[in-house]
């Protein structure tokens, strides 16, 4: 790993736990091929406790990463600890069996080179063809982007400005909807952002992942999380000042459709629905408002409200098996 006392534009965060190898060599040479000096890179890889390290054989990038292993305690604290020891001005997540796209990553690059934003916000793809296309919204704040437009929750499709994080964390524990939780809160800290449209982070679904594994354990585990991130979002909608409390809002009742939507998909039961909507009821964030965020929210909004609408989307949904 360079030496220099210099501090790196952009730190690399890459978490892993049991990731074969050759997918994290893969993760670290799609860094290594971007345009970045040394000097201005910086490879942090925390690995949340593997069974098998795979210290030996990162050996070949020993002058260019920085490896940590820790007791494994989920991708929060791995994160966590990466955003303790990360020294670059930026700070990009990546899980270590994804990667990024170097032509459209290096536009990102751009962004955040010669225009003074917090945030560069872009697009994932799980094709392995993809042409350049550098379509880029206006700067604005974050409360701004996030109150007119939907906020894509993963924390890997975006570089941010290390600065703006304060105390922010990701919270221990969380399996299920981390960076929900996180994404929203760090977006409001943006003095401004940019949204692009390149597909420029590579990302593989595994079957082996825990979101991939729906038993009675892991989705109580799922149910129980997103709750969590709901309530205390919903919560914390309640103290912000007003622009950023509306942008907050449209974030909880986007969150709070994509879960009534799992709910559904993921129990085809209309007992764990009823239970599910009379909870978020307790907390005041059902019905759903009646705002026209989007097509599909709009829609489904207007669906589950009535009684009919509630058993079509119990008949049809588990078929379709995508997300709102």
């Amino acid at each position: 790993m360079d030496n220099s006392t210099s501090t790196p534009l952009i730190s690399f965060i890459l978490t892993c736990y049991n990731t074969p190898i050759e997918m994290i060599c893969t993760c670290i040479d799609s860094i290594l091929a971007l345009s970045l000096r040394p000097s201005e890179r910086e490879i942090i890889v925390v690995d949340d406790g593997s069974v098998t390290s795979p210290i030996n054989d990162l050996m070949q990038y020993k002058h260019d990463i920085l490896y940590i292993y820790k007791v494994n305690g989920g991708v929060s604290t791995a994160r966590n600890t990466g955003l303790q020891m990360a020294r670059g001005t930026f700070i990009q997540f990546i899980d270590a069996d994804d990667y990024l796209i170097c032509n459209n990553y290096e536009h990102c690059l751009d962004l955040i080179r010669f225009s003074n934003t917090d945030i560069v916000a872009f697009d994932f793809t799980r094709q392995k063809d993809n042409s350049p296309n550098y379509n880029d919204s206006p700067a604005v704040s974050g409360a701004a982007f996030m109150r007119d437009n939907n906020l894509h929750g993963s924390v890997c499709c975006m570089i941010f400005r290390h600065s703006i994080l304060g105390k922010l964390q990701f919270t221990p524990g969380i399996q299920f909807g981390e960076d929900e939780e996180f994404t929203p809160q760090l977006v409001l800290r943006a003095g401004n952002m940019v949204k692009s449209n390149t597909k420029a982070y590579f990302y593989r679904t595994s079957p082996t992942s825990i979101t991939a594994k729906i038993n009675k354990t892991t989705f109580n585990k799922k149910r129980t999380d997103n709750e969590t991130v709901l309530f205390h979002l919903n919560s914390l909608s309640q103290t912000l000042p007003p622009e950023e409390s509306i942008a907050m809002k449209r974030r909880v009742a986007q969150l709070t459709m994509d879960y009534l939507y799992n709910i559904i998909v993921d129990t085809q039961s209309e007992t764990e629905l009823k239970m599910s909507i009379e909870r978020l009821r307790q907390h005041n964030l059902y019905p759903l408002p009646d705002k026209k965020y989007s097509v599909k929210y709009t829609w489904f909004r207007r669906i589950i409200n009535s009684k009919l609408g509630f058993k079509i989307l119990l008949l049809t949904l588990p078929l379709l098996k995508r997300e709102p």
